[in-house]
């Protein structure tokens, strides 16, 4: 798949300094560093999916993040939303991700919409992203976050995590030639879903929500700098109980206009 941004003219020295083990990597190598350099990912929940994808785009040096959510830090959270700290406990979830950002990346950009993501307001807070990274944990909020990437033909990277299991995969109305949509709605249909349990519920495993961030960073970094095979038109399962991981095909219900 070609690369979805185009690179920078040439990164700060400190910056070649902080990636060089990029610089070496096949299929990023210093022109893919120069494409993160120059792409903008908005990030959809600083909680247990978000927090591992904010600080692993960070360290890769993505120039621009916008992190939405609209919840403060609570102590309950630091069980799995590593970004956060101690010291955090009631400040905004964006406030405290800025910082972690910063720390890790001072070159990269972080827009902080301290906001409830809506249908109303979807679009306008996703408009700029190259890239859109869903960890919200509400179907109403995924449901608007697709409808907005739909409609704007951007990849979403989308994650969900409930006790021991997890699910991943990349959706896109408008994919490159060669390539079948596959959307929210072609999986979970909007009548077919209920709300799911919460966490505060059921339970999630701290250490799922790390390893699936890290799946949904991976699966960003691989759109923007055009390496690998993306998870388009696939769906990896993870049974971390057992032990499983699995890759099952997702075939999209409306053909290419």
């Amino acid at each position: 798949m070609k690369p979805l941004v185009d690179p920078v003219a040439s990164l700060a020295p400190e910056e070649l300094v902080r990636t060089a083990r990029h610089a070496v990597l096949a299929g990023i190598g210093e022109e893919g560093q120069r494409r993160l350099a120059a792409a903008r990912v908005a990030v959809v929940g600083a909680g247990g999916l978000g927090s591992p994808v904010l600080l692993a785009l960070a360290a890769a040096g993505v120039g621009e993040l916008t992190v939405i959510d609209d919840d403060i830090v609570e102590r309950t959270n630091l069980q799995r939303q590593l970004m956060h700290r101690v010291d955090d406990i009631g400040v905004p979830k964006t406030a405290s991700a800025a910082r972690a950002i910063r720390d890790l990346s001072p070159l990269t950009r972080v827009r902080e919409e301290a906001v409830r993501l809506t249908a109303d307001n979807a679009r306008p807070l996703l408009a700029d992203a190259h890239v859109v990274i869903d960890g919200s944990d509400t179907f109403d909020t995924r449901s608007a976050v697709a409808s907005a990437t739909d409609a704007l033909g951007m990849p979403l990277v989308w994650g969900a995590v409930q006790e021991w299991s997890a699910q991943a995969t990349v959706f896109w109305s408008r994919p490159p030639e060669g390539r079948a949509p596959v959307t929210l709605s072609d999986v979970f249909p909007a009548d077919s879903v209920g709300e799911p349990p919460t966490c505060a519920q059921v339970g999630v495993l701290g250490s799922l929500c790390v390893q699936v961030g890290g799946v949904l960073a991976t699966e960003a970094i691989k759109l923007i700098t055009g390496a690998g095979e993306p998870l388009l038109g696939r769906m990896a399962i993870i049974d971390a109980l057992r032990a499983r991981h699995d890759i099952v095909p997702l075939v999209g219900r409306t053909p290419r206009a």
